[in-house]
Parts: C-alpha cells; structure tokens; sequence
C-alpha cells in the first residue's frame, strides 16, 4: 500500500514538472466560448456529476464505472457532453493506467482548447471545450508514453458523449444570443415566415 501511494505522488509530482515546460498561453487572450448559458441552464441539462466536472472544474473519481465504461468502447468519437462538440476519437484512445480516459491528441476537429491552470497550489495545463468552456480535465506531457505526442490527455469521463463509429453525432447545442435570434428574423422574414417568439 505504501509502494501504491507513493509511486502516485511521484508520478503527480512528475506531471506538474512537465506540465510547467510547456509554453503557457495567457487565459485572459483566450477565445470566448461560443455556447454562454447560467448554471441554472446548464443545471437542465446535466446531471449532478457532469455539472460539478464540466461547470466547476470538478474531478471525477479515478477507476470508476465511467471509466471501466470507456475500456471496453470500440471505435468512434468523443463529444462534448454539453455541446456536441467533437473532441476526441478512438484512434487517439490509449491505456494510461491512471483511471481516467486517456487520449494522446484530440481530434482533428480542433475543439479541444489547452489553458494554464494554476489551481490547488499546482501549475497544470486545462483542457476545455472551445465551444462551451466545459471543463474536460488537463494535458500532460514527456511521461515517457510510448505515444506519437508523448501527451495524455487525463479527461473527465463524464465529460464526455461516446458515439461508437456508424452511430449520429449527437446535435450540437444551438448558440442563444440576441445577435443571433436577430440574423434567424432575417432569414425568416426573407423567406416569407413570421420571426420566431
């Protein structure tokens, strides 16, 4: 047991060195998510455990019931569970051992954005859904992986809408502003329909 504990506080405290060479991008240039909702909105949407990880950068236990889930997934591709948004696929996936879902690059859809993340007296790199800003879990780098990125991506799996390969993309969340209602108008009422309500 003390082996076990220790062997985790070495490879943590590995991850952070590493993840500090990383050259880091000032989250306050960060895009905007595109999807703003209130945690009211997102409350509907998600259940408990998904709020908690992809709204209040939360983390979900490690070898759990999500995690054992994505083991034994086949092929196909990882959603944003708040979005729809593409993220990962299975030709990315490896075993990691870590306990949580474990991808060595995301997917060539480009909606995974890297952040610093400074929390908890540690200085990591977040992952997030470019589209949403929900909080996927953060990105490692040089743990000696016998990957092509020599990354891993540690991701929330409750963060994550598996759709296994042949299946339909989940819909993507529509964007909900005032802008965006207004060019909807537009379009209708130059399509002869009444603006929406």
């Amino acid at each position: 047991m003390k082996f076990s504990l220790l062997a985790i506080l070495a490879l943590a405290a590995i991850c952070i060195v590493h993840a500090e060479d990383k050259p880091q991008t000032d989250p306050k240039a960060m895009p905007a998510p595109v999807i703003v909702k209130t945690d009211e909105e997102w409350k509907k949407l998600l259940n408990d455990e998904q709020f908690k990880v992809t709204r209040q950068q939360g983390t979900e236990r490690p070898f759990g019931d999500i995690y054992k889930e994505f083991e034994k997934q086949g092929e196909g591709t990882y959603y944003c569970v708040c979005c729809g948004s593409e993220l990962f696929t299975s030709k990315e996936k490896f075993h990691s051992g870590c306990g949580w879902p474990s991808f060595y690059d995301s997917s060539k859809a480009n909606g995974v954005l890297e952040r610093v993340d400074n929390s908890h007296g540690m200085r990591r790199v977040e992952t997030v859904c470019k589209r949403c800003g929900a909080h996927l879990g953060h990105v490692f780098e040089g743990e000696g992986f016998k990957t092509p990125t020599d990354r891993r991506f540690c991701i929330n799996g409750v963060a994550l809408k598996f759709v296994a390969k042949g299946g339909a993309a989940p819909k993507l969340l529509e964007v909900e502003s005032a802008e965006v209602q207004k060019k909807k108008d537009e379009v209708a009422k130059e399509a002869g329909e009444a603006p929406k309500k």
